[in-house]
């Protein structure tokens, strides 16, 4: 299957409409490493979308589990795709985020699971992430 018959899936299956800019942002995050902020995608698509067009799709893409969001070192929000199994009312992405202090990107290490953990009573954990910071593999080869 093609990756377009598949995003075109992915939003028909989220309910939303199969629009040029919505396919074009799925196209972009699925060819990369790591995370990307919104100003990324922003010079990316250039001036096929405007600025509020875009944070309407991440918007929804969010609400719908078909992207999550973690925040890089400078606190700019950044965006990948979910796993699979994450919809609009419950997300999967458990794993942990990290951030380069060299090359500044932000990847999902989905087979770095966070550990199962207890809140005190009374409290109920709606969102969690970890994030690691160091120096990310690319970099490492280059500095070595």
């Amino acid at each position: 299957m093609k990756n377009t018959e598949r995003f075109e899936n992915l939003l028909i299956k989220n309910g939303l409409k199969r629009t040029g800019p919505r396919l074009q942002v799925l196209d972009i995050l699925s060819k990369r490493d790591s995370a990307v902020s919104q100003p990324y995608l922003e010079q990316v698509m250039g001036k096929i979308v405007d600025r509020v067009t875009l944070y309407r799709v991440l918007k929804a893409f969010e609400e719908k589990g078909i992207i999550h969001k973690v925040l890089d070192n400078h606190g700019t929000a950044n965006y990948a795709i979910c796993s699979d199994g994450c919809s609009a009312h419950q997300h999967h992405d458990e794993h942990v985020h990290f951030n380069c202090n060299n090359c500044q990107k932000v990847y999902c290490l989905d087979s770095v699971k966070i550990p199962a953990f207890s809140v005190p009573k009374g409290f109920s954990v709606a969102q969690l992430n970890l994030v690691a910071t160091g120096i990310c593999e690319a970099c490492s080869e280059k500095i070595n």
